[in-house]
């Protein structure tokens, strides 16, 4: 904005009452650069104009002579009105006080045409500066199309030069369709985040908005964020995707005793023999892309593609061209090129979309609308896609919140909900932890060409009764660390991370004592009671913990406890 404090203000003036004889003003108008005569109106002579009162009559009054020579008012206004109002400067403008209403100068129209070329370098050089500073590339063009800015970045995406391209018609690097800021000159509608692929290696996100002056289009200015990296990165990333599972008998791989997670399981396997869409919700990490991966090749398409698509790693503007492919006109041919989406793809197999309660809104819409049909458009295109593709989709909890508040598609929801699966944390199912440890332990040691170590009871004790935020995710890579640090023949909590050990809970009346499969005292008990015996493997299994126990029992906590008590069990305890 324009600094009135740095405008020069002619302060030379005196003020002539309109009556006064024309001569008084002769005689002071020299003494002045500017006369200014009030009355209703206010005129405005400057000392330039001597020679035009110079003949008249000394007896005329100053308001006759002005309104003789048709003489033209002066504008008078304050400053901050200056910057805001149209006005006629024909003749100087008299500016004055904002609270006073006393004049205080003279502004003529050459120190404002000064001011605003000065103030005008001054806004082209912030320009400039801010278009270099930035990383993405920065374009400009007048109503006409020509650029008027090109930045340094502009010239690295496209490989065109600043002096080649400036005062062009950006028309004639790119083809027509291809330019958001056409659109942006015809439609005056900003566009935000949109995917653009501008060439065959290029791949960008658009934000563009019109510059309006007065309710017209006088151009329009487009930032460019090259993502070419972060797609390439992307492609290497799921090109392919790991088999979680093991390929023949896929639900082995899933590790779960619990009733809970037995109904996940028994519900999941159930639905390899449709084709309907499947909605996984849990937490993060509790296994929502293996059980998808078991679904998948226990069907029908398990030999066909299994693909994934992140709506959280993937740029919102880039994930509806991953999702949906893109389509448009080659640079200076008639012929089409493009791209084909992750559908396309996964056509005849499964699409595993994570984390679908991110995806933006208008993409929910436009995927509610293939699992209607089984067709959609490319971005750019306008030939109908036909794929059979099966979508599993994982979600956080929050998506049925997300749904009552209007903020995740209701159609979609219920299109993918024919059969929704909650998978429960594992905090909520202790009793796997065990068995989940073995196999993680088998894992890396296998990996990392290590032997099998011990684990100490007392470290398993700490594992069980840890909440483990992160989940089953987050028990492979404590398992991960700590059989990748240890060097001796048994794992003790100093090869856990701090965090685990001071959270985690111990059971205060220490574990219970089970007797080792070797002792008399274990035979005995196993030919003379069988639930007795049922209860001791349990309790061996859950390292003592009584909760775990339960849960791997199918019984209640209180139930275990008189069981154990009717047993003598307890008489073990430590």
């Amino acid at each position: 904005m324009l600094n009135t404090e740095q405008i020069n203000l002619e302060t030379s003036f005196i003020l002539i009452e309109p009556n006064t004889p024309l001569v008084e003003l002769k005689n002071k108008i020299l003494q002045y650069q500017f006369a200014v005569i009030t009355g209703e109106r206010h005129y405005t002579i400057t000392n330039r104009e001597y020679n035009f009162i110079l003949s008249d009559e000394d007896s005329k009054s100053v308001i006759l002579w002005l309104e003789e020579m048709q003489w033209i008012p002066s504008t008078v206004l304050t400053m901050s009105e200056v910057l805001e109002l149209s006005i006629d400067w024909r003749r100087p403008v008299l500016i004055k006080n904002e609270e006073k209403e006393n004049i205080i100068g003279v502004l003529t129209a050459s120190e404002w045409i000064q001011s605003l070329q000065i103030e005008n370098k001054k806004i082209t050089a912030y320009f400039h500066t801010l278009a270099e500073t930035v990383n993405d590339a920065v374009t400009a063009v007048d109503q006409e199309g020509k650029v008027i800015c090109w930045n340094a970045p502009a010239e690295g995406t496209y490989g065109i030069k600043r002096e080649n391209i400036l005062g062009r018609k950006i028309g004639e690097y790119f083809h027509v369709e291809d330019i958001v800021l056409h659109r942006i000159l015809n439609e005056g509608r900003p566009v935000r985040k949109a995917y653009h692929r501008p060439d065959s290696d290029t791949h960008v996100l658009i934000n563009a908005s019109p510059i309006i002056q007065n309710n017209i289009i006088i151009g329009g200015i487009a930032t460019e964020q090259d993502i070419t990296r972060i797609v390439r990165l992307n492609e290497e990333l799921y090109s392919s995707v790991p088999q979680l599972v093991h390929p023949e008998n896929p639900f082995s791989s899933i590790i779960g005793t619990g009733t809970e997670i037995q109904q996940v399981l028994q519900i999941a396997q159930k639905t390899t023999y449709a084709d309907i869409p499947v909605l996984l919700t849990g937490e993060p990490g509790s296994g929502k892309e293996m059980l998808a991966q078991a679904i998948h090749y226990s069907s029908s398409r398990k030999n066909e593609p299994f693909l994934s698509v992140n709506c959280i790693s993937i740029p919102p503007g880039l994930l509806e061209a991953e999702l949906f492919g893109y389509q448009r006109k080659a640079f200076m041919d008639e012929g089409q090129v493009g791209q084909s989406g992750k559908l396309e793809q996964a056509s005849q197999g499964t699409l595993f979309i994570t984390d679908i309660d991110q995806m933006p809104f208008d993409i929910q819409a436009k995927l509610s609308n293939y699992l209607e049909h089984q067709s959609f458009h490319r971005i750019g295109g306008t030939e109908l896609v036909t794929a059979q593709t099966r979508i599993i989709a994982s979600a956080s909890p929050v998506i049925d919140t997300m749904v009552k508040e209007g903020t995740f598609h209701k159609d979609l929801y219920y299109q993918l909900a024919v059969i929704k699966i909650d998978i429960p944390p594992l905090r909520e199912r202790i009793e796997d932890i065990v068995e989940l440890v073995q196999k993680f332990m088998q894992e890396f040691t296998i990996k990392y060409k290590k032997p099998m170590s011990n684990i100490d009871p007392t470290v398993m004790t700490v594992l069980i009764n840890y909440d483990w935020p992160g989940n089953v995710r987050e028990l492979r890579n404590v398992v991960e660390r700590f059989i990748l640090l240890n060097d001796e023949d048994v794992i003790t909590l100093k090869h856990l991370p701090r965090e685990v050990v001071t959270s985690s809970q111990f059971i205060h009346a220490g574990p219970i004592a089970i007797p080792s499969q070797d002792t008399p005292l274990y035979k005995e008990r196993v030919s003379t009671n069988e639930e007795a015996f049922m209860i001791e493997e349990a309790l061996r299994k859950t390292y003592g913990n009584k909760s775990a126990a339960a849960k791997l029992l199918g019984i209640s906590r209180a139930t275990l406890y008189n069981k154990i008590k009717e047993y003598g069990l307890d008489s073990h305890s430590e």
